[in-house]
């Protein structure tokens, strides 16, 4: 299913677009189920509507072609219980803050009117993670304004969360993951062009689940539990005191 309009069209993989709990954007395929991919399985099973927006198609990788990655991701989403999955086919290796991409994903953004939204750490070493921050940046600005020249109601996203990708990060958030560990492998293993074969990189390899495990497990015991996914709030956190 395509969207009508351009450069607003987005092409929805999985389920079917609509107000979203929590939405998490991702570079390439498979970039969300690596770095959130707990976190949005404990929110599927416990009942909240929750998606993925690819903002590439991965269509410059080494191993895989387009339609073998769509086909991957869409396994992906129905092992993870999400409500929604798309992509929106900005260019693979070209992701950065420009206007165009801009109204673009701020189109999506008021399609799916997400109350969190999760997005890749600007603490990044691959020019598209840090790329897509800054563009959703302008695009969650965006979808707020009353006068934005844009198809869709205007839309205040709540809660914006920054998930790690190749670099270190200094995270005010940690979710407990353990209790979906089984679901978290078999969603990353649904790459299967990703991560079989030779080791490309440090993220393209077979050792993928190991490797991130092994942050897990770090997290994890910053927390007290047995694995987190580690997250920074892009604003301050309003606590209550008596919950602490």
């Amino acid at each position: 299913m395509v969207t009508a309009g351009t450069p607003e069209a987005f092409e929805t993989i999985h389920g079917v677009a609509g107000p979203l709990d929590w939405l998490c954007l991702a570079p390439h395929p498979d970039d969300a189920e690596i770095g959130a991919g707990g976190t949005l399985i404990r929110l599927a099973r416990a009942g909240r509507t929750v998606g993925i927006l690819e903002l590439s198609r991965g269509e410059r990788g080494t191993q895989g072609t387009p339609d073998v990655r769509v086909a991957e991701c869409a396994r992906a989403a129905a092992i993870m219980g999400l409500t929604w999955r798309g992509q929106l086919g900005l260019p693979d290796g070209e992701l950065r803050d420009t206007l165009d991409g801009a109204h673009a994903l701020a189109s999506v953004v008021r399609a799916v009117r997400p109350r969190v939204l999760v997005v890749p750490h600007h603490h990044d070493r691959h020019p598209d993670h840090f790329g897509s921050y800054h563009l959703t940046k302008r695009a969650v600005h965006l979808a707020q304004l009353a006068k934005a020249d844009l198809p869709g109601e205007p839309h205040r996203v709540g809660r914006v969360l920054l998930y790690q990708g190749n670099a270190d990060i200094t995270p005010n958030v940690l979710v407990d993951v353990e209790a979906v560990q089984d679901t978290w492998e078999a969603a990353i293993l649904a790459h299967q062009s990703q991560f079989s074969g030779a080791a490309i990189s440090e993220t393209v390899t077979p050792e993928i689940v190991e490797r991130r495990r092994a942050r897990l497990t770090y997290w994890g015991t910053l927390a007290r539990v047995r694995y987190a996914e580690a997250f920074e709030a892009d604003s301050a956190l309003l606590v209550d005191p008596l919950a602490l």
